[in-house]
């Protein structure tokens, strides 16, 4: 009896466990390295992301890592201003998607919503209302354009003192102005917390409404 049930652990082992443990590993070291998919369940990032998007997120696009590790084998790439990156919070380590403001080196202020990086003011142009007391307005800046939401009525940190980005450290902020824990509240990101950019929408599902696809917005581009 012992020597059937051992045969059968055998053909177990050799027939599925020991290929599907390959697959996972396989798998599991191309999530780790080379790219991801995120659920984003917050809004800080709308009007660009919007809560039930399953974010791509490029792990290779600035460094390649050991699998399952923050060890850099080789870096070929900075983040840019603009960049929507993944990263683990400073204040938590919970893994964030937040858009790159500030740069090292950079000297960055805000007055009234309004950025000011280098002593060169953001452009801004108003695109709209989506939802009462919101304002959607087009941000540019050193050639970078994207759209970010304001709430005047309801402002949360929308000015702040210059303060110079640290070297090896970034600033990073959410779309959603009002609405975004950040920068603002937990300070500069060092270059080991981020770990890639997000670069498109591949699923999106309307929470709100029986989490009905958005087809939409299905495979769409991040910018």
């Amino acid at each position: 009896m012992n020597a059937v049930w051992r045969r059968r652990v055998q053909w177990l082992w050799r027939e599925w466990v020991k290929p599907l443990l390959a697959v996972a590993i396989v798998l599991g070291s191309f999530r780790s390295a080379i790219a991801d998919w995120n659920d984003v369940p917050s809004s800080s990032m709308r009007p660009t992301i919007l809560p039930g998007d399953r974010v791509f997120v490029n792990k290779a696009a600035y460094d390649l890592r050991i699998p399952f590790t923050a060890w850099r084998i080789t870096v070929w790439g900075q983040p840019a201003r603009g960049d929507i990156v993944v990263l683990d919070s400073p204040h938590d380590g919970k893994r964030l998607v937040k858009r790159v403001i500030g740069l090292p080196g950079d000297r960055v202020e805000m007055h009234d919503h309004r950025l000011v990086v280098n002593g060169q003011p953001a452009d801004y142009r108003l695109e709209g209302s989506p939802e009462p007391g919101v304002r959607q307005v087009r941000e540019t800046l050193g050639g970078h354009s994207h759209a970010i939401l304001a709430s005047p009525s309801r402002p949360s940190m929308p000015s702040f003192a210059p303060t110079t980005v640290p070297e090896g450290s970034y600033m990073v902020m959410g779309d959603n102005r009002d609405n975004s824990f950040d920068s603002r509240w937990f300070g500069f990101v060092t270059r080991e917390r981020i770990f890639g950019e997000v670069t498109a929408v591949v699923v999106s599902l309307d929470i709100e409404h029986h989490f009905r696809p958005r087809w939409g917005r299905f495979f769409s581009p991040l910018h």
